[in-house]
């Protein structure tokens, strides 16, 4: 059943301006959300149904529906309906996190699809970044990540031949290259950095706008003191958040 079933009626303000409806629509969706009434990946009414229901314009509601859209609140899927939006799930920046462990903590379904695995030449970009001359051979995985058949994470990684030499004889059909790569190679040292940027040509793979924003983890990790990858980590923003919580006590010298 969806949220659409037992939607009590909301009087027509026909007397208000443009301006403070559209207002009123917002906070009966929003408080009809934050009620528990409508939850987490319900589906709300349709703009007819919320035109029949309010008393107010399609106009009206469908500047409703678009503000809280961009605000977060609202998830548009074309020719499906509006959703009330699930929390994002977070990840963790103080470790390697292994997102497929995170998604079935939650409950949800997880699969990830290999769209490239190859060898190549290393550009100038990721020479310097695992420390080999410009040319040298390195590997180049591609993959997305999937929680509930909707992709939270692309993946594109670089492996440094020299510290995981058996990296592309993997198929990577039962476990991920991120869970062989800890397990064959385990890190001595980590490097993130988090920005935000746009999707660039992966948005066709994240099924995004290209226009919609991401948060991009870059991770670094070697053995000893051999680079041994460079994985870039793309979120859509509206779908993940990367958070940590620590205790400073545990970065102090205790000496």
């Amino acid at each position: 059943m969806t949220a659409s079933n037992a939607l009590p009626a909301m009087p027509a303000v026909m007397d208000q301006t443009s301006a403070a409806l559209y207002q009123r629509v917002k906070a009966y969706i929003r408080g009809k959300a934050r009620s528990g009434e409508w939850k987490p990946g319900d589906r709300i009414p349709s703009e007819n149904d919320l035109v029949r229901i309010l008393g107010v314009s399609r106009m009206t509601i469908n500047r409703a529906l678009r503000e809280l859209s961009a605000a977060g609140e609202l998830v548009r899927r074309g020719g499906v309906g509006t959703f009330v939006v699930e929390p994002r799930p977070r990840s963790t920046l103080l470790m390697i996190a292994r997102i497929g462990d995170e998604i079935r903590a939650r409950g949800h379904r997880y699969r990830w699809k290999i769209i490239l695995k190859a060898r190549e030449r290393a550009s100038a970009d990721i020479a310097s970044a695992l420390e080999l001359p410009l040319g040298s051979a390195v590997f180049h995985l591609i993959c997305v990540h999937h929680e509930n058949d909707i992709p939270v994470q692309l993946e594109d990684r670089y492996v440094n031949p020299a510290g995981a030499p058996l990296f592309l004889d993997q198929s990577f059909d039962r476990q991920t290259a991120s869970e062989y790569l800890l397990s064959a190679v385990p890190a001595d040292e980590i490097e993130h950095t988090v920005d935000s940027v746009l999707p660039g040509a992966g948005f066709r793979l994240l099924k995004i706008e290209k226009n919609e924003p991401c948060l991009l983890l870059t991770r670094r990790t070697w053995a000893g003191e051999t680079p041994v990858t460079l994985a870039k980590l793309f979120y859509p923003a509206s779908r993940y958040r990367l958070s940590c919580r620590f205790k400073p006590s545990a970065f102090q010298d205790q000496g």
